[in-house]
């Protein structure tokens, strides 16, 4: 393993040349990019649609082609999962991502085509590895096993043709390269399991016995299968189980939450916590430092970026800029042109930029993750931020939460309430709320304004879950495991109401 560790090392370190190559030069790269897509696509029946062969700038681009959600291509993906080709893209696309979120739960499809699996979401997985190694020289984590939190996928044929359709991290670790086999553990049999109970079993049983030294995934997820570790072997934390693990990448969620629960499983001063920005339409960020949490933006992916300020989201028509125009500290929702053939496609996040030499960006909610009933606009960057200081303040650690309002009724002004289920319990919970209140007040003054002597809102209104209340939840809804996570914010009482019932 020390000579693999060592050729790994060496392969992936050249590649940090070519991430500093976009870095000083983005909009040059951005725009060889802008001209590839439209040029590979002229020929698709999208590409006719919209004449891609006479676009040659952007604002061309812009005024012709409208900004897309999943519901405007959902035919177009129809057809494609049942065998029809060259529509959005010229390569043959059989591999489809099933995401959850969705309106009214129900799950989209995002095609992944051959080019987007490697120049993108391989790319990007090899980019986390490069990066994290430039900037830690000692690694030593392919001297030993890694394991993956994947989901699961299901094969369908059409027309004698296998379609691979699942959890995107089930669909690339499906079609990993060989030699990754040789640093990953569990079999892959066994990581694509589709019964998460019993996965989490088998793969606790299956990776105890190795050299672990790096994890993967989805927070909530990671802590599952390291909780049921620990009871199986009985040790106090997972060093006693994989002494030399260093590093844990996990995405889908803001690690804030959950960094407390980590730290005392894994009570080491040189863990490393690295984040990425991953989703089923591509692979957009990367956590350079230990230190800083935001993301490189990645712009050679194929993938063209372009952001509508979320001020302007609801217009008829709103307006979308390029990365040439964008400025700091601005919320805009992320608009993106893909590899997979994604034209002008809203992805539902919301990003501000920290940075824009190099690109560096901040996810801080979704376009429909917020609660903003009352006009008090409060979105999961917000959230998140009050929840670390109360939870700081009131030393208490949460597993997980989520919050919807609670409207005026009668004489009772409107509130939101929180459905908060604690790893560690605050002594005071009346404290605990008071403090999360003050925080939210302090990051957003809409939501302030609205608190000034009770007048709209009232204090929130804050819920103790018992063990396991998330679990269950996601587990009648059909959502264990691979990218489904709890939904942090609602504008409606939909889900807190579905909750509440389970705890009655």
């Amino acid at each position: 393993m020390a000579l693999i560790n060592s050729v790994i090392l060496w392969l992936i370190k050249k590649r940090f040349h070519q991430i500093e190559l976009f870095m000083k030069y983005p909009h040059e790269v951005q725009g060889e990019l802008f001209k590839k897509l439209l040029n590979t696509a002229k020929d698709t029946e999208w590409g006719k649609r919209y004449d891609f062969k006479s676009i040659s700038t952007y604002e061309e681009f812009r005024n012709r082609i409208p900004v897309n959600d999943y519901d405007s291509i959902k035919g177009d993906i129809e057809l494609l999962m049942k065998g029809k080709q060259n529509i959005l893209w010229p390569t043959d696309t059989r591999l489809f991502a099933k995401s959850a979120g969705t309106t009214n739960d129900k799950s989209k499809f995002i095609p992944v085509s051959p080019e987007s699996i490697e120049e993108c979401h391989y790319k990007g997985g090899k980019d986390m590895l490069s990066i994290y190694c430039h900037y830690h020289t000692g690694a030593l984590m392919f001297d030993g096993r890694g394991v993956a939190m994947g989901g699961s996928h299901t094969i369908r044929e059409v027309d004698n043709e296998e379609y691979y359709i699942g959890d995107l991290s089930a669909l690339i670790i499906q079609k990993l390269p060989f030699w990754a086999e040789f640093i990953r553990v569990p079999k892959l049999k066994l990581a694509l399991m589709d019964e998460w109970e019993e996965k989490i079993e088998k793969m606790a049983h299956a990776t105890i016995p190795h050299n672990v030294t790096s994890l993967s995934g989805v927070p909530s997820w990671t802590l599952l299968l390291l909780n049921h570790i620990l009871e199986i072997t009985g040790k106090e934390n997972i060093l006693e189980v994989w002494p030399n693990l260093e590093v844990f990448f996990h995405g889908g969620v803001n690690f804030g939450p959950y960094r407390q629960q980590f730290e005392s499983l894994i009570p080491s001063a040189k863990m490393q916590y690295r984040n990425t920005y991953s989703a089923s339409e591509g692979f957009f960020g990367i956590q350079e430092g230990q230190e800083a949490d935001d993301l490189l933006l990645m712009l050679d992916y194929g993938i063209f970026y372009e952001f509508i300020p979320v001020s302007e989201i609801d217009n008829d028509q709103p307006k979308a800029i390029p990365l040439t125009e964008v400025e700091k500290d601005i919320n805009y929702a992320m608009v993106i042109t893909t590899n997979a053939g994604l034209w002008r496609y809203l992805i539902g996040d919301t990003v501000k930029f920290t940075s824009t030499n190099p690109f560096r960006i901040k996810i801080t909610g979704r376009t429909k993750s917020f609660i903003n009933a009352f006009g008090e606009e409060l979105i999961v960057d917000n959230a998140e931020k009050a929840l670390y200081i109360a939870t700081t303040k009131c030393n208490a650690i949460i597993n997980d939460y989520t919050a919807a309002p609670v409207y005026l009724e009668g004489k009772n002004n409107a509130a939101h309430e929180w459905l908060i289920e604690f790893t560690k319990e605050p002594e005071n919970l009346e404290f605990f709320t008071e403090t999360l209140d003050n925080a939210l007040k302090s990051l957003n003054s809409d939501y302030e304004a609205k608190r000034y002597h009770d007048m709209i809102l009232r204090k929130p209104i804050v819920r103790k879950l018992p063990p396991k209340t998330f679990y269950k939840w996601m587990k009648m809804r059909g959502k264990l495991g691979g990218q489904n996570k709890v939904p942090r914010l609602a504008n409606d009482r939909h889900y807190v109401d579905e909750i509440l019932k389970i705890i009655e």
